[in-house]
């Protein structure tokens, strides 16, 4: 499979909370949606659909100005339509390393919960079948 095939994979899975998925469909996933976040920032700022704030601070040593760009519309239809794949992308690589989808419930914990969740995707799945199915590995991500 090619690096793009892997980053469409989740899309083509679109709901598909069951069974199994690898670190690089999630990592590759995430890559994709970085990448399209930031080609839709400059698109959106090309055409002025940012919304920018801009505030100057001052200090003993000078004035410095701020910027902050907050989504636009196309980020916003975007999250929405990315949602439902990056949750569930998420359950199946929880499940990989056997645990339920549930802890995604762990990221409503400022900091640690989020952090746990890292951990957790970074870790290689388990070997071999585990409760949510065979191991994407073994089997062959075809076939999955």
């Amino acid at each position: 499979m090619t690096a793009l095939d892997w980053m469409i994979l989740p899309l083509r899975r679109y709901a598909r909370f069951n069974g199994r998925a690898r670190p690089r469909e999630y990592w590759m996933f995430v890559l994709l949606v970085v990448l399209a976040l930031v080609a839709l920032s400059i698109l959106e700022t090309a055409l002025g659909l940012a919304v920018t704030e801009q505030w100057v601070r001052t200090g003993p040593w000078g004035a410095s100005a701020i910027y902050r760009t907050h989504g636009g519309p196309l980020t916003g239809l975007f999250a929405l339509g990315i949602l439902i794949p990056h949750l569930a992308v998420m359950v199946r690589r929880l499940h990989d390393t056997d645990r339920s989808g549930w802890w995604l419930l762990l990221g409503l914990l400022p900091l640690l919960g989020g952090l746990v969740l890292l951990i957790f995707f970074i870790i290689g799945g388990t070997r071999g079948p585990n409760r949510f199915g065979p191991d994407p590995i073994e089997v062959g991500e075809d076939r999955l």
